[in-house]
């Protein structure tokens, strides 16, 4: 897909623009799949050397095709801030909070608390961007919601027991909700692709030097066994991709309406971790994602009213 330049703004709507619906596909099986593959690393490599790598070559891989592709890459002047804060949120905050949650939690239950991003984003969007709360944003949250309480049944003593991993998913949930709704009111005049690529290389630095700080490891991949040297692999182009896709959701569509469009990823993440992981399921998981599917379709539902028809923006 041609990335030709900054990405306008879509028109006011309430629901998920129809031309982006194959961007949202490859995020959902992307990102779904992507929760027991981090875990599968995990046992082998330290947190923050981990995201290092996954960031580090995912920067490399999107600069690069910035480069081939003739996109611009050089951030205008004066928006140096806007873009670091941007990155320190959706980045730097989201990948080390959601990488030590992950560790004390099953991959399935981390990425439903991580998914509570879509109530943070509709709050913050509202308060921030003043993007009106409608009654179809309300039942998405709701319903949504309810099909997170639902799979998070089974784990209130899980839960309980390791109080640490809910709030470090939560606090990644924030960071990665916040940093959504910066995007769109500080927005930066860059390709998808460029901005993406600067956003991962600025918020490895704080990964870097956390790392450094307070783990031990290597950095070294080929000291990985199979298995988790193949989730390595799939976490860079997943990461890659997905963030990829995710910056032009956003620039794209309302904020509110983009995170909760997203919601079937934690649904991906539990079936997917049962498949890879071995995790049995359970009733709470089947009626978890017809409320989730639900809440999807509160903002695919196309609106009633037709006034102009939608315009699809450049990619």
């Amino acid at each position: 897909m041609p990335d030709t330049g900054a990405q306008p703004a879509a028109p006011s709507s309430h629901t998920f623009p129809p031309h982006l619906a194959s961007l949202l596909v490859g995020v959902t099986v992307g990102w779904g799949l992507n929760w027991p593959a981090m875990k599968i690393v995990l046992a082998e490599m330290a947190p923050l050397h981990f995201r290092t790598l996954v960031l580090g070559l995912g920067a490399a891989g999107l600069f690069f095709i910035a480069w081939a592709g003739g996109f611009a890459f050089r951030v205008p002047a004066g928006q140096w801030g806007r873009l670091v804060a941007i990155a320190l949120f959706t980045m730097s905050g989201w990948n080390i909070f959601a990488i030590y949650g992950i560790g004390l939690l099953a991959s399935g239950r981390a990425a439903i608390l991580g998914y509570t991003m879509p109530a943070w984003s509709v709050l913050l969007s509202a308060l921030l961007l003043h993007e009106p709360l409608t009654r179809r944003r309300i039942l998405g949250v709701a319903l949504g919601g309810g099909g997170m309480l639902l799979l998070l049944g089974n784990e209130i003593q899980a839960l309980g027991r390791s109080p640490a991993g809910a709030l470090l998913m939560i606090a990644a949930a924030f960071c990665w909700a916040l940093g959504a709704v910066l995007m769109k009111r500080w927005p930066v005049d860059l390709p998808a692709t460029s901005f993406t690529a600067w956003q991962i290389l600025i918020g490895v630095v704080p990964i870097v030097a956390f790392a450094l700080l307070f783990e031990r490891g290597s950095f070294n991949a080929f000291t990985l066994s199979a298995w988790p040297m193949g989730a390595l692999a799939y976490n860079i182009l997943a990461y890659d991709f997905c963030y990829w896709a995710w910056t032009k959701i956003v620039t794209l569509a309302p904020v509110g309406v983009a995170s909760l469009a997203i919601m079937m990823v934690p649904v991906v993440g539990v079936f997917s971790g049962m498949l890879l992981l071995g995790e049995a399921p359970h009733w709470q998981d089947y009626a978890a994602l017809v409320l989730v599917v639900a809440s999807l379709a509160t903002v695919l539902r196309p609106a009633k009213a037709a006034g102009v028809a939608p315009v699809s923006q450049p990619d």
